[in-house]
């Protein structure tokens, strides 16, 4: 679901980038109106995704990218043990714990790239067979990749929802916007 993001002021690449980020950290957040925590868990589809696990992840992911970009370490790092849990809330956690924790993260990822000197700053990708030996990525392809990311979850979070309940996307615009 397409919604508008408002024009940056004049040469504002940073707000532009931050603001389609959280556009589409609104379309994920927008699947979870008016469901119970038991209700956005469910896995309607073929796939093993559910609401509640997509919003875990994605909040994860962010952090996880906003601590290679600080060159810090991952507090919630995953790795091949765990990385089922990434995508389904474990032991105590909620939707509204987890919607709190990725609100803390997108402020920090928004306060950390308002004060990088340059959106062309690099830092260090992963050792992973999936990226270049040695690569590096900048600030702009972070957010860009965000975007990216974000916007690939809450598509599915549109399908999971849609079966769940019938609810589009269009609707829960509506719906948050009433």
């Amino acid at each position: 679901m397409v919604t508008h993001v408002p024009a940056e002021a004049h040469g504002d690449e940073r707000g532009a980038l931050l603001g389609f980020v959280e556009a589409q950290r609104g379309a994920l957040r927008r699947s979870l109106i008016g469901l119970t925590d038991e209700q956005a868990a469910t896995r309607p589809s073929a796939s093993e995704l559910s609401l509640s696990g997509l919003v875990k992840h994605v909040a994860e992911c962010e952090l996880n990218w906003l601590r290679m970009a600080q060159q810090q370490p991952n507090e919630k790092q995953r790795d091949q043990s765990n990385w089922h849990e990434s995508f389904q809330l474990m032991g105590d956690e909620s939707v509204e714990g987890m919607l709190a924790f990725w609100d803390e993260v997108a402020a920090q990822t928004e306060e950390f790239i308002s004060k990088v000197p340059s959106l062309d700053d690099t830092f260090p990708l992963p050792d992973a067979p999936w990226f270049p030996k040695e690569g590096r990525v900048s600030m702009r392809w972070l957010l860009l990749h965000l975007v990216e990311e974000i916007a690939r979850h809450a598509g599915h979070a549109d399908i999971v929802r849609e079966s769940l309940d019938g609810k589009t996307a269009f609707e829960l615009v509506a719906l948050a916007n009433s």
